[in-house]
């Protein structure tokens, strides 16, 4: 459905999401003001979202979206014209047209999309430490860790790195004061404790929480190449915007992952796109599916910095809407950012859910003509209550409509036709082969074997002529230098890095990416700001 087949269709400036007495526009220009979906299970929350996707793309706007039960891939697929939709279509005054959109499909497994990888680095001890359920005292020895990696060129790719970098920093209390000075870590040790007590029995906890993550699947989420988020930002050949689609059904099982993996995307996209102002149309809309789970628990630090990103991004032009059952499931802080508003049915049978009812009644501008919190329990499947926000940036009035029907395939695709779209991906090959570069475990081991080149500095710095080559790649970038936020040349120092690594595969290519990622890698990646969230609270 476009604007030449409806009065109703979108336009360049809007997208028509439902109609009721009065008809129901997004407008794009205000689209990165975030946005709230919220509903009972069964009410049309994924078609909601699914039909703002399709209005976005249209505009040439670049989509992410999870994927929980697979209900959203249908987006990639040529819309079927079935009864209730050409009648609903109908009763809106639009003329049904099926369509179809580009579609990239992701999965940090590696199985159902192209694999979703971040380095250890990259994702910090902040996010590591809430992925992990650790207290305090076990997020200060990780923070040591990570610290003791910076200081002596140890750079943190994956799980294997991580665990090695705990085991050398673990006081070796056995040996004798003679023997010590032979120990090759002894130096690594030493450095670890002058940040304070860090003790072998909180290290041990924290390899057990790293073996739990392991066991669900997290390993695959770590390593090289990690994802470059420029790919989220693409358009397909007709300016349309590419809709990302990460495939969450197996994710979701280990709900800490998920919600602190699309926590540090976040917090990446934050960190890299420049500041962009008011624009016409957002660069990126982002949604956050199941987003209760991004908050719960989450300590006060934390919740602090998801405001602040959550309120900052919009000048970086993303968009976030967040999806969830209840409005009360989102922090009043983070509700009150969220300006264009899709509520669906809620039903009011226990105290929390007339609690929510209330709330969520209360977050809309009256209309006279509806009691708003009657109407959130009376609504059917495909209805809602809509506020989007109007040209002067404030909320309109709220109106209940019903939402449009969708024009690609409503529902999942058979793994035939995700093979296909996955076989004409624009990213295909660029992801799908894990690169071990040297990195921390490696130079732990040499220095173990005795064959670590050795060099003045704390712990043998980085070593070698690459390394003293990555030392002055540190200075040029500035990327050696304490971390604050990521300056254009740190940008282009990772982004070398990342090239260097990304094109390392097989043979003897491989071998060399071992040494060049590794040692050069180390240099220049040991200081990365590791997502906004922690770059913050670090400053």
């Amino acid at each position: 459905m476009t604007a030449q087949d409806s009065k109703l269709g979108d336009t360049d400036a809007k997208i028509f999401v439902g109609k009721g007495d009065e008809q129901a526009w997004l407008t794009l220009a205000l689209a990165n003001r975030h946005g709230l979906v919220t509903g009972a299970t069964g009410t049309g929350k994924t078609v909601s979202l699914q039909v703002m996707a399709e209005g976005f793309a249209r505009a040439g706007v670049p989509v992410f979206a999870a994927d929980i039960k697979g209900d959203l891939a249908g987006i990639c697929q040529i819309g079927e014209p079935k009864d209730f939709i050409v009648k609903r279509a109908t009763e809106m005054g639009l003329k049904f047209q099926p369509d179809q959109f580009s579609t990239v499909f992701w999965d940090v497994f590696g199985e159902q999309g192209h694999p979703v990888r971040a380095t250890v680095t990259e994702m910090g001890p902040l996010l590591l430490a809430r992925m992990l359920d650790l207290n305090d005292v076990q997020e200060g020895v990780l923070n040591v860790a990570f610290r003791v990696a910076d200081d002596n060129g140890l750079t943190l790719m994956d799980m294997k790195d991580l665990r090695a970098l705990l085991d050398a920093i673990v006081p070796d209390s056995g040996k004798k004061a003679a023997d010590a000075e032979q120990d090759p870590l002894a130096a690594i040790r030493k450095a670890a404790q002058g940040f304070g007590n860090v003790t072998k029995a909180t290290v041990g906890t924290i390899q057990r929480q790293l073996l739990v993550l392991e066991n669900q699947g997290g390993t695959k989420f770590f390593g090289e190449p990690a994802l470059t988020l420029k790919d989220f930002m693409k358009t397909d050949s007709d300016g349309r915007g590419m809709v990302n689609i990460l495939v969450a059904d197996k994710l979701l099982q280990n709900p800490r992952l998920y919600a602190t993996f699309l926590l540090w995307m976040l917090s990446e996209l934050f960190e890299e796109l420049p500041e962009a102002g008011d624009l016409p149309k957002p660069k990126l809309v982002f949604f956050f599916d199941e987003a209760h789970l991004l908050f719960n628990d989450a300590p006060k630090a934390l919740m602090d910095k998801i405001e602040q990103v959550v309120r900052l991004i919009r000048s970086k032009g993303v968009g976030v809407y967040f999806v969830t059952q209840n409005p009360i499931d989102v922090p009043d802080r983070v509700l009150g950012q969220l300006g264009n508003r899709v509520q669906h049915a809620l039903r009011a049978f226990t105290p929390r859910d007339q609690k929510a009812v209330a709330a969520a009644a209360q977050t809309f501008r009256p209309n006279p003509r509806l009691d708003t919190a009657k109407v959130i329990t009376e609504l059917g499947k495909g209805e809602a209550l809509v506020s989007f926000l109007e040209g002067n940036g404030t909320p309109s009035m709220v109106e209940r409509v019903m939402i449009r029907p969708p024009s690609a395939r409503i529902g999942p695709i058979t793994p035939d036709e995700r093979k296909a779209i996955m076989a004409a991906s624009p990213v295909k090959g660029k992801y799908d082969t894990a690169v071990d570069a040297e990195s921390a475990y490696e130079m732990i081991q040499k220095r173990i074997a005795g064959t670590a080149a050795t060099a003045d500095g704390p712990a043998g710095g980085g070593g070698g002529v690459l390394g003293q080559i990555g030392s002055i790649v540190g200075t040029i970038f500035g990327t050696n230098v304490k971390r604050g936020r990521l300056s254009t040349g740190q940008v282009i120092a990772r982004d070398v890095t990342r090239s260097v690594t990304n094109q390392v595969i097989g043979g003897m290519a491989a071998n060399l990416g071992k040494s060049i990622g590794g040692q050069l890698g180390g240099s220049i990646g040991r200081t990365l700001v590791r997502g906004a969230l922690g770059g913050l609270l670090r400053r």
